[in-house]
């Protein structure tokens, strides 16, 4: 006869067969990246575990099973002193997201003196995920750029974070764009809905997404989550943020460099002057209790105020520059980068009794900057960017015996409003020999550069957590569901700047323009494109210790969003009416709809009715990951997990169907010796009275002449990932090692390709001798070209990641990071910046092969800090890389000549060219990013808990310059070049030239 299972057991099972069916039957994404730690051991059977904080007073408590497992969920990061009854006394730290292990069986004598307390950091060991921690001590000391706390990913294996020729700031993992990280705060996602930039306010900025005075660590994961965490589909990064404690805590700070401490960007030598620049940096951070133990308050406040000096230099091929008109070339060389930061955030926690905690907070950052300028644009070209995000949360824990629960709200207000600082006729100069590659842009700036876009809305999610299910092994089982409801808003263009493109020969510059692009406005239409984007998930993990040294990770989510203005979307009757029109130059009877099906385009799988497309449903995502503790003490353990993460489309690309027919760019070609097209409304001679504005409008007033016609897949799918790692953490002394092969596998990316087609159906046609061109000019009757939006865009990645680090301890008085990344990465795209979703070189994106991807093929990061004598810390980061491949569309003719196409048809292919490097004190010239950077503190001890400090950070000491502009020669007669690429030495360089900041501070 079967015995009834009991209670717990029961629970156990109940909860694994609903997660399951829930899975199937409920919608879409969870937010529950708590940064919250758990701790889990063994002690005396069913005795009562309780944890105390000893700096805020927190209390937890929980009661051990019959086996004597326990588990203590939600504990905020820091020191706790943890017990299973007299003399099981420890006092252990613990660090952001975590479990570790702490066995409460064995007798200990730890003495408190106040708060200041020897306390054991644990390890967390026994995970699938593949990542590390970035320590308080770290941030505080490790040498810096930025003041952007997430630029200590860095020391992380798989991680990249750049400050590029702009001072904009981004972080990369696995091969992904930064689009593709997420960036949770106390557990909630920042993700940008709208653009680029992964976190909401880091699009082409060089500010900081959080106050760093506020964090106190934080974990990055670069794959193999577990089923807590969404919108992500390379890196997670979960920070938590400092609280304050019952004793009065603070900082002052304020950082400074200018031009007179730094050595010259290499177009400055170049010019023979040096651009005049500044950066301060100033904050201050205060916590302390309003009630001991019980109410605790945390302010703090960062400024940025910088000046960065940045090169405009020609682009095309060597010499190209010389070609351009005088009013020109006298915008080439140094130019500056205002910026304007201000960084606040709030928080208070109650802890209300020993089962509750209540924590609210506010961040609000506001930002001012002129950017855009910088390699072919030039300083007129520039944009003015108004950039503001707004975030408040309530975040409500209460925890049980046997349960916990974390409830959270909620509010986002982000807004990015980038501005023409110009108005009028801009001019950019383009090579028809070199496939029209861009030498110079100069301003005003692009319709296009003006944009309003921008995520307004509350959330919810409900977690909970059960740590005291026993059936064969110790379960923690976590739960959890989210709903947001967004306004997304994205206009993509302003209403003014029409554009001129001029051809730069190899005689010179012609006078007169051979296109224009510029705005036209719909009567009567708004080019603001808004949604309420809804946001669903539901998630269940579960941490299963099979034994003492097996322990399981298995989790699933199930994600589903809605967005209406795609999914309700109605194609304009005008535009499908042209598509079933006669086709221009073919067969009597022949549409323009055939015309697209003999060139593989079946235009009906991109014509929405409004109501024949669905959200997906299908975005079910294993989690599954093991680490087998190899003797049971945590010394070596293998560790390996598989599973699939869905990301989302940014809503700045789900909108443009829309805002195309509102605001659209119709392109004006004014035929010449190097360019043709067929007589017609969008094909005339140039006058002079086309530089005016109206004069162009009136042109195309009242027909849809020239007008962009862009569509999206009816079937859309989400981006996601697979993941898969193997390897191994080993404790060797005082020093924690990791070797792990990681594989990840990225799919369906959006991406836009040119749907314009020749009457016979053909992309590729000759139009000469040693010709070949695109359809550019056989786009929708009475229309523009037609630019198509579909799944497409993959990347394969393997990697290497070798970790070695010491932590800082007070006692040995140093600590040390080491961080090596070997990357086999490949993309089926030609476009050196990961967002970029246009592929216009190749008639589908099938067409495309894989070829290297922009990330370097070997990195490695160290980084050293050390307590010093007279009370002066020193701390040293070494950055080395090998060169980074140039993507581009490869053109080995050029020259007129003529030559044998590649098989897709072209003259031209997709193809990546690796520079050679610079030296570095071994190897030869192998090196594409070499930096050492040193800070060195002195404190001043005024009087006990009160320290002044001095510091200086010596950026770049040895002023490697590495390079980041490319000059090409890719071949002739159809031959590709076998080295086709070397770094521009005139051109910007990756982070700063020899630098010195200086910072005083108090802290008390």
């Amino acid at each position: 006869m079967r015995k009834p299972l009991p209670f717990r057991k029961k629970l156990l099972a109940s909860l694994i067969a609903t997660a399951v069916a829930s899975t199937v039957a409920m919608p879409r994404i969870t937010w529950a990246q708590t940064a919250d730690a758990a701790l889990r051991g063994k002690a005396a059977a069913d005795s009562q575990i309780t944890a105390k904080n000893v700096a805020t007073g927190v209390v937890r408590r929980t009661k051990a099973a019959a086996d004597g497992s326990y588990a203590l969920v939600g504990l905020p990061p820091g020191t706790y002193q943890v017990d299973a009854g007299p003399g099981t006394e420890k006092t252990v730290t613990l660090s952001v997201a975590s479990t570790s292990t702490l066995d409460l069986t064995a007798s200990t004598t730890t003495t408190l003196e106040g708060i200041s307390v020897s306390a054991t950091a644990l390890a967390d060991v026994k995970t699938s995920e593949v990542g590390a921690t970035v320590s308080l001590h770290q941030i505080q000391n490790v040498p810096q750029l930025t003041r952007n706390f997430l630029e200590f990913a860095d020391t992380v294996p798989g991680m990249v974070f750049n400050v590029n020729q702009n001072g904009n700031t981004s972080l990369t993992s696995g091969g992904l764009s930064v689009d593709a990280v997420n960036v949770y705060i106390d557990g909630v996602g920042q993700k940008n809905y709208v653009e680029t930039g992964g976190a909401t306010g880091q699009t082409a900025s060089q500010g900081n997404p959080f106050p760093q005075l506020a964090i106190g660590e934080y974990k990055v994961i670069t794959s193999n989550y577990k089923a807590e965490y969404d919108q992500v589909s390379s890196a997670a990064v979960t920070a938590e943020t400092k609280s304050g404690t019952n004793e009065f805590h603070g900082e002052v700070f304020g950082t400074y460099t200018d031009s007179n401490y730094r050595d010259e960007i290499p177009t400055e030598v170049a010019a023979g002057t040096k651009e005049t620049s500044q950066e301060k940096e100033y904050g201050f951070a205060i916590g302390g209790p309003i009630i001991q133990d019980t109410l605790h308050f945390f302010l703090t406040y960062e400024a940025k105020r910088f000046d960065t000096p940045i090169g405009v230099v020609p682009g095309g091929t060597v010499g190209a520059g010389a070609l351009l008109p005088e009013s020109a070339q006298a915008q080439l060389g140094p130019a500056s980068l205002p910026f304007n930061e201000d960084l606040y955030f709030a928080k208070v926690d109650w802890e209300f009794s020993d089962r509750d905690r209540i924590e609210v907070s506010a961040k609000i950052r506001d930002e001012t900057s002129i950017t855009g300028t910088g390699n072919t644009t030039a300083s007129s070209a520039a944009i003015n960017n108004r950039n503001n995000d707004k975030r408040y949360d309530f975040r409500w824990q209460h925890s049980a015996d046997h349960w916990f629960n974390e409830l959270k709200f909620t509010y986002e207000n982000a807004v990015y409003n980038p501005t023409s600082v110009g108005f009028g006729n801009g001019s950019l100069y383009t090579q028809p020999l070199n496939n029209n590659a861009l030498v110079l842009d100069v301003g005003p700036a692009s319709p296009l550069a003006t944009q309003n876009k921008g995520q307004k809305g509350p959330g919810f999610s409900d977690d909970l957590t059960f740590n005291d299910l026993n059936w064969y092994g110790d379960h923690v089982v976590k739960m959890g569901v989210k709903f947001k409801e967004v306004t997304l808003t994205a206009q993509d263009a302003g209403e003014f700047n029409p554009q001129y493109y001029y051809d730069v020969t190899p005689t010179g510059t012609l006078s007169t323009p051979y296109q224009v692009l510029f705005p036209v406005v719909a009567p009567g239409r708004s080019p603001i494109a808004t949604t309420k984007d809804k946001q669903f998930g539901t998630y269940i993990q579960d941490d299963w210790a099979v034994n003492d040294k097996l322990t399981l990770n298995l989790g699933v989510r199930w994600d589903y969003e809605e967005t209406p203005s795609y999914l309700n979307f109605v194609t304009p009757a005008s535009v499908v009416a042209a598509f079933n029109s006669q086709a221009p130059g073919a067969p009597a009877g022949t549409t323009y709809a055939q015309t697209l099906a003999a060139g593989g385009i079946n235009i009906n799988d991109y014509i929405s009715t409004g109501n024949n497309r669905s959200a997906p449903k299908n975005e079910i995502q294993p989690r599954l990951g093991f680490s087998y503790d190899m003797n049971a003490d945590e010394q070596h353990v293998i560790h390996g997990g598989l599973g699939r993460s869905y990301d989302r489309d940014l809503y700045t690309t789900l909108q443009l169907e829309e805002t195309k027919s509102v605001l659209s760019e119709p392109t004006i070609t004014f035929p010449n010796q190097f360019h043709n097209c067929a007589a017609g409304p969008t094909c005339i001679a140039f006058d002079p009275s086309y530089y005016n504005l109206a004069t162009l409008q009136g042109l195309v007033a009242g027909t849809t002449a020239g007008q962009e016609v862009d569509l999206i897949n009816n079937d859309l799918k989400a981006p996601y990932s697979d993941q898969f790692s193997l390897g191994m953490s080993n404790k060797v002394g005082d020093w924690n090692t990791n070797a792990t092969f990681a594989r990840i596998l990225s799919y369906d990316g959006l991406v836009f390709q040119l749907g314009n087609r020749y009457p016979n159906g053909a992309f590729w046609e000759s139009c000469g001798n040693g010709c070949i061109s695109q359809p550019w000019g056989n786009g929708v009757p009475g229309f523009g070209s037609l630019i198509l939006g579909s799944n497409g865009l993959e990347t394969r990645t393997s990697q290497v990641l070798l970790s070695a680090d010491k932590p800082y301890t007070k006692e040995s008085g140093w600590g040390a990071t080491i961080a090596y990344t070997y990357t086999d990465s490949k993309q089926n795209n030609d476009n050196n910046d990961l967002t970029d979703q246009y592929a216009f070189d190749e008639a589908t994106i099938k067409d495309y092969p894989f070829i290297p991807s922009v990330i370097a093929k070997h990195r490695l990061v160290s980084t050293f800090t050390t307590d010093g004598p007279w009370d002066v810390v020193y701390a040293f980061k070494l950055t080395l890389a090998s060169p980074i491949p140039d993507d581009n569309l490869a053109c080995p003719g050029g020259d007129g000549a003529p030559n044998v196409p590649f098989p897709t048809g072209s003259l031209c292919t997709p193809h990546s060219g690796v520079p050679q490097g610079q030296r570095f004190a071994f190897g030869g010239r192998i090196f594409g990013d070499r930096q050492i950077d040193m800070q060195a503190t002195k404190n001043f001890e005024l009087t006990p808990g009160m320290t002044l400090y001095a510091r200086m950070d010596f950026l770049n000491i040895f002023n490697f310059k590495n390079y980041v502009g490319y000059l090409e020669n890719w071949g002739s007669n159809g031959v590709l070049n076998k080295y086709p690429v070397a770094y521009s030495t005139t051109g910007n360089i990756e982070g700063v030239p020899r630098t010195v900041k200086l910072t005083v501070g108090f802290r008390f």
